[in-house]
């Protein structure tokens, strides 16, 4: 499949006169840099953090570890190897930091002295390790590992001929879940809970049930016992979010059930004094949507309580205040905000401004730590992306980094203006974001690019974006939004597509496309619209019903309901969570709901853009919708990206493969001006 070829016009737009700074250029993707995970000591006087880039040589991220020292006001590196180095975590006594690194062909666990710069590793493992938590003393390190299970062939071939070359052996597959995007096909095997010394040796074992364990441990004070995540049923496989606290002894491994509420009891942290543990879950109604609310378990009485059922959104991240109160970190109408909330559940919002970590579309993200009353969290805003940040209890945030001056501070980006507008469906409120051309003039119009969120439970907000700073800078103004089925703006609002996805959430798209437009410089003869995954859906959903766009370029999405939860990585979970009943029960509602069912409207010319290796929308998703259109003789194309996973903007090439590909299409779609 060959690469549309971008004409001189568009390239030229990416440059500019003399006196100006230049726009955000495709080749900038590759300098671009963010923070993510900071780590305070236990003192609260220094900070860790992952200091993540792209690899243009080898086309991938890389990540190095840097310490920030709050008393001496300095920075410096602690690895600068062309690695992923990640998951640093602070000894309890503040002298080391372990941390993950890939060290021949597996990445294995290392740990490093402060005072000295000394590193050691101290595992060989087989497997990647996940998950690192000190025990209290800093003698022990626990932390998860995939074991693989014991197999047998059904059937056994006979014995080769000496230096005969036969076919690899036939992989053999019982599991409902046998393969994951990103993973590729599993092997056969579960998630179990290791110790190791902090000074090395071998890592012993604890855990033996056939389950995944979910990490990263939490240890009791006494260093006798940890707390995972996991679910023991008989039927796990089937019940996908379902998971329960287990107190896991470390002399044996008994594992003794601390809940058994029906949903997902996760991330265990306990307080510093030990009476507590902080996790986030919910009652499981099987509902497309479920806020994910804070709990505390009181480990003496047993009894759980419920912190932040009053916020109603998600709580993404926390981490302890003291032991009366915890830090938290969820999306509130597209915006991540870091909040605190009392034992009692009076809730404080500190900043809007947690995130910065999404590094494609404008998406939420980012990580926080805290120590002595104060918490370091990733930093960012519709111009920068993520940097450290740091607030203490009472105060206002400090930004302690600005790991893109060499680069965003000398381009002239793309701003970032909020509208909220009517759906004409019934009234409700969408809020949306318009990101205009670099050199914006008033006087003129330019073609409006509809940029549509996927999740479909997710959201947008002004957040730093490389892909609507191209789109911007190849002179679209970008109009990307929230409609219903979003997350940040109650569970209502989320689950108003509760088995009715898509439906009116394409009225609020064409209403905020109505608003842009009024809202003037928008040339309506040349509206687009493109997204990925659950935006691709509703890219393929829109130019079903409607002709109005000029063209449409439909990325990783499902076309076929039936097909997609039959073939998907999670079948278990979308048979269950986002429909009535499974396709053999239910065919009409899962066919009046897929994309396929409208293609015969389809005028649009309309691309379809999918990663070989995609395995959350399986790339025959797109081959279908490309099959149909092209036996329709609709203008299309198929663009597969080799190698790419549901992720393509995992790799920056990969990105921008996608990005370029999708103006280049545009433009050849694009009405020019007469003289032009």
């Amino acid at each position: 499949m060959r690469c549309f070829v971008l004409p001189f016009a568009f390239l030229a737009s990416f440059a500019n006169a003399e006196d100006t700074l230049p726009a955000l250029q495709p080749s900038d993707v590759f300098a671009l840099q963010w923070a993510d995970r900071p780590q305070l000591s236990p003192d609260g006087t220094r900070i860790v953090y992952e200091r993540t880039f792209f690899d243009a040589q080898k086309d991938v991220r890389r990540s190095n570890l840097w310490l920030i020292d709050l008393a001496k006001r300095t920075r410096r590196p602690l690895t600068t190897g062309s690695t992923r180095d990640s998951q640093a975590e602070w000894s309890p006594d503040g002298t080391r930091v372990a941390y993950v690194a890939l060290d021949g062909e597996r990445p294995q666990i290392h740990v490093r002295w402060i005072d000295s710069g000394a590193i050691a590793r101290i595992t060989q493992l087989t497997e990647s390790p996940q998950g690192l938590a000190w025990s209290p003393d800093g003698e022990l390190i626990a932390f998860t590992m995939h074991v693989p299970a014991k197999t047998e062939p059904l059937a056994k071939l006979p014995d080769a001929p000496k230096d005969a070359t036969w076919a690899e052996p036939a992989k053999y597959i019982d599991r409902l879940q046998y393969r994951f995007d990103g993973a590729g096909y599993l092997d056969p095997g579960y998630q179990q809970v290791f110790v190791v010394p902090a000074e090395g040796g071998t890592p012993r074992q604890l855990t033996r049930k056939e389950r995944d364990h979910d990490g990263p441990p939490a240890w009791l004070p006494d260093g006798r016992a940890l707390i995972v995540a996991s679910n023991y049923a008989d039927d796990a496989d089937y019940d996908p979010l379902e998971r329960d606290l287990y107190r896991i002894a470390l002399v044996d491994g008994e594992a003794t059930r601390l809940t058994t509420r029906d949903g997902p009891e996760t991330q265990p942290q306990l307080s510093p004094d030990g009476r507590h543990v902080a996790y986030t879950g919910f009652v499981d109604r099987r509902q497309g949507y479920q806020n994910a609310t804070l709990s505390v378990l009181n480990l003496a009485s047993g009894a759980s309580r419920e912190l932040t059922s009053t916020l109603d959104t998600t709580i993404d991240d926390f981490r302890w205040d003291g032991n009366d109160a915890l830090w938290i970190a969820y999306d509130a109408r597209g915006r991540g905000t870091l909040g605190r909330v009392t034992l009692g559940g009076d809730v404080e919002r500190i900043a809007d401004d947690f995130g910065g970590t999404a590094m494609g579309r404008p998406y939420g993200g980012g990580s926080l730590s805290a120590a002595r009353g104060r918490v370091a969290y990733t930093q960012g805003d519709a111009l920068s992306a993520a940097n450290v940040a740091l607030v203490s209890r009472g105060g206002k945030p400090n930004r302690l980094t600005d790991l893109n001056a060499g680069l965003l501070p000398h381009r002239t980006l793309g701003e970032v203006d909020s509208f909220t507008t009517k759906s004409k469906a019934d009234g409700r409120e969408v809020e949306s974001w318009l990101v205009y051309p670099p050199f914006f003039d008033r006087a003129k119009r330019y073609p409006l690019l509809l940029e549509i969120h996927g999740g479909p439970f997710a959201n947008y907000g002004p957040r730093f974006a490389p892909e609507t700073q191209l789109y911007a800078a190849a002179g679209y103004i970008v109009l990307y939004s929230n409609p219903r089925g979003s997350t940040s703006y109650g569970a209502e609002f989320a689950n108003a597509i509760h088995h009715a996805y898509p439906s009116q959430d394409y009225d609020d798209l064409m209403s905020a496309v109505d608003a842009a437009i009024a809202r003037g410089n928008v040339d309506e003869s040349n509206l687009f619209v493109t997204g990925g995954s659950g935006g691709g859906v509703l890219t393929a959903w829109t130019v079903g019903h409607t002709d109005r766009f000029r063209a449409a370029v439909v990325a990783k999405p499902v076309i076929n309901w039936t097909s997609f939860v039959l073939t998907a990585d999670a079948s278990a979970f979308f048979s269950q969570y986002w429909f009535p009943g499974l396709p053999w029960d239910e065919p009409e509602h899962y066919f009046k709901r897929s994309p396929l069912a409208y293609v015969g409207n389809v005028k649009t010319p309309t691309m379809v853009v999918s990663g070989e290796s995609d395995y959350r929308t399986p790339i025959s998703e797109a081959e279908q919708y490309y099959q149909a259109l092209k036996l329709r003789r609709v203008d299309t194309a198929l663009l597969r990206i080799p190698g790419a996973s549901h992720s393509i903007n995992a790799r920056p090439s990969q990105m921008l493969t996608q990005v370029l590909n999708t103006i280049a299409w545009f433009e050849r779609h694009r009405v020019k001006p007469s003289g032009d």
